[in-house]
């Protein structure tokens, strides 16, 4: 056998006349004889075993497959193994060389995220690791993506409204050229929704879906879900009832018999405050206030 050629097979999408291809590129030995290739294409399975879709021998440095929606198809992961011979001597083959697993589709990063009931925003990136083709000459060089929130139980049921809110209900994913596995990108903001219950850690999922495309390859893909653990906070309460009795946020109590309006909490931080009304309910009996109406910022 030929010793380790150093081949160092790599793959990068790329639009070939329209279509997307993959394209496994590996190194020329420079000091050898003219050599042959190998190039043996191959996926993951869904219960992840290899699987050979196409095999070419070729004289070039490069080889290409296409993604036809058939037996290469968005949310596979590809590999290439290449593996040179002597023109002459074909028996004299070297060690098979194999690129890294190429996953063909749509990433959210990070890939499951674990937030609080803080409010806080957590940036979601999407990316596209193929290139988006341009069918005509209009918008239609992106992917537009429909996002969804689901609350998961424990069994995988689901349970009701989810525990977090997303900054968009659809991101556009625009073509750019393609660069460290990126050919379109789009971001938003994920913020775990402050409910003031007890209900412990829960888990949620975001999901999207490809909307308005005509070409096969995307419209019967669905990009894997995207897990959020949400952790359960406690919450202030305060209250204002009856004639108005008063229990502030860290418990104190009082009253406040007197009619008018007025402010019953502010936010030094952000813009929130409530404001109360209380009109005069005890008549000539007793001097009592109660609330009639309030008012949220």
């Amino acid at each position: 056998k030929l010793t380790s050629l150093a081949l160092q097979p790599v793959i990068t999408p790329e639009l070939v006349q329209g279509r997307v291809h993959l394209k496994c590129s590996y190194s020329r030995p420079s000091s050898q004889a003219p050599l042959r290739y190998v190039v043996v294409w191959s996926r993951l399975s869904p219960s992840g075993k290899k699987e050979q879709i196409q095999r070419d021998t070729t004289l070039q440095s490069f080889s290409y497959i296409e993604m036809n929606g058939v037996n290469l198809r968005l949310g596979d992961t590809v590999f290439c193994t290449v593996t040179a011979f002597m023109r002459d001597t074909p028996e004299q083959q070297s060690l098979p060389e194999e690129s890294k697993g190429f996953y063909a589709g749509i990433k959210f990063l990070p890939e499951s995220l674990q937030i609080a009931e803080d409010g806080k925003e957590h940036v979601l990136a999407i990316l596209s690791t193929v290139p988006i083709a341009c069918p005509g000459h209009d918008d239609s060089c992106k992917i537009t993506l429909q996002l969804s929130t689901e609350d998961l139980g424990k069994n995988g049921q689901l349970l009701g409204p989810p525990d977090i809110a997303l900054s968009a209900c659809q991101a556009d994913l625009l073509r750019v050229p393609c660069s460290e596995h990126s050919c379109a990108a789009a971001t938003l903001t994920v913020t775990a929704v402050t409910d003031f219950a007890r209900d412990g850690n829960r888990v949620s999922r975001i999901r999207a879906e490809p909307v308005g495309r005509r070409d096969s390859l995307w419209r019967a893909y669905t990009p894997m879900d995207v897990k959020v653990t949400v952790q359960d906070l406690p919450t202030g309460n305060c209250y204002s009832f009856t004639d108005p009795h008063i229990i502030t946020f860290d418990g104190w109590r009082y009253d406040n018999y007197k009619i008018g309006t007025f402010l019953l909490c502010q936010s030094v931080s952000r813009a929130f405050e409530v404001h109360v009304r209380q009109w005069d309910c005890g008549g000539h009996r007793a001097a009592t206030a109660c609330n009639c109406g309030v008012a949220a910022q």
